[in-house]
């Protein structure tokens, strides 16, 4: 974990102290090779206070990312993200960001322009790290920063800034569509579409 005032190490963070992270930003994940780049829509608080993607009890990103054999083990980032996991999505070439990376209590928090601002920074992002895949957790926020309202679940017939393209559904338990399973079924195929090897 990145060294940074502020942020709570080893621990979970109280609830009063969670609300003093609102405006602030995460660190991405970002491996020298990256192959697949997870693009959340912003980082939550729970996320801030610990510096680590997902972060926060009942988001389910970690369990679908284990359940579709992209993680070797269960994760467990609620203190932060631990140094094996980091370790192997190095090694594997997966990177984390965000559209935005302004951390909020709820996405819904953000405005337009905060999203097309994040939109533009992401399209940067890309260019630099060249992924073979983007893998954008949340529909709504991809039509909100990009002003393409027809995209929809699944693999894109467009390209992102050279890179594959795929808008997948976003992991938050907020999002009642979806279950651990039907997540784990997109990431895996995003992740087979990046040349991600199956960890079992």
């Amino acid at each position: 974990m990145t060294s940074r005032p502020g942020f709570i190490e080893g621990r979970r963070p109280t609830k009063d102290e969670l609300r003093t992270f609102h405006g602030l930003t995460v660190d991405d994940l970002l491996p020298k090779k990256t192959n697949l780049l997870f693009v959340g829509i912003n980082p939550g608080l729970w996320t801030a206070a610990v510096n680590a993607h997902f972060a926060r009890p009942g988001n389910r990103f970690w369990p679908a990312m284990y359940r579709a054999g992209i993680t070797s083990a269960e994760v467990d980032a609620s203190c932060g993200l631990p140094d094996n996991v980091r370790s192997e999505l190095e090694r594997k070439g997966i990177g984390i960001s965000n559209i935005c990376p302004i951390a909020t209590a709820r996405a819904d928090e953000l405005s337009k322009q905060q999203l097309l601002d994040g939109g533009e920074l992401l399209r940067t992002l890309v260019r630099k790290k060249k992924p073979n895949v983007v893998a954008v957790l949340g529909v709504t926020a991809y039509r909100q920063a990009f002003g393409n309202a027809k995209v929809s679940i699944g693999p894109s017939e467009e390209p992102f800034e050279g890179s594959e393209l795929w808008i997948l559904p976003n992991p938050s338990g907020l999002n009642a569509h979806e279950t651990v399973d039907s997540l784990a079924d997109w990431y895996g195929k995003a992740a087979k579409a990046a040349g991600v090897a199956p960890s079992r």
